[in-house]
């Protein structure tokens, strides 16, 4: 008899790094994982990442969704959106097509909202760069 694994429902956590314990290294995963721990390293998944008020995370994160209420030092690309709720700081630069900041948050880098969907007037058409100009003879 083979067990197939259990499809854990929408949301709920799957992985726990819990209050009290450090991890280094890279973290790849499917579901959804809380941070109340220290961790310092990578982070790549298409999932869901939930970083905890008590947290404490260096690391470059590639995810699909993150939901931030530590602290992080690192760079953030989210394939889907970031959320920093209060008592969060985040130290670094965050890619993503949605981004929520709340109040009370302590926020030190830049955004970039890639693949936002924006209504933008149409640009006019680029006008033809001049022609270079033609070389004059030099007679001896």
């Amino acid at each position: 008899m083979v067990a197939t694994p259990k499809q854990a429902p929408q949301g709920e956590i799957t992985t726990l790094l819990g209050r009290g314990a450090a991890f280094e290294g890279k973290l790849t995963f499917d579901g959804t994982v809380r941070i109340d721990g220290r961790f310092k390293g990578e982070v790549f998944s298409d999932d869901v990442l939930v970083i905890g008020e008590s947290a404490h995370v260096e690391a470059e994160i590639d995810i699909g969704e993150v939901i931030v209420q530590g602290t992080v030092v690192g760079n953030i690309k989210a394939k889907r959106s970031i959320e920093i709720h209060a008592p969060g700081r985040v130290k670094g630069d965050l890619h993503t097509p949605s981004l929520q900041i709340d109040k009370g948050v302590i926020f030190e880098g830049r955004s970039f909202m890639e693949n936002a969907v924006t209504v933008a007037a149409p640009r006019p058409a680029a006008a033809t760069p001049p022609a270079p100009p033609k070389p004059t003879p030099v007679k001896p």
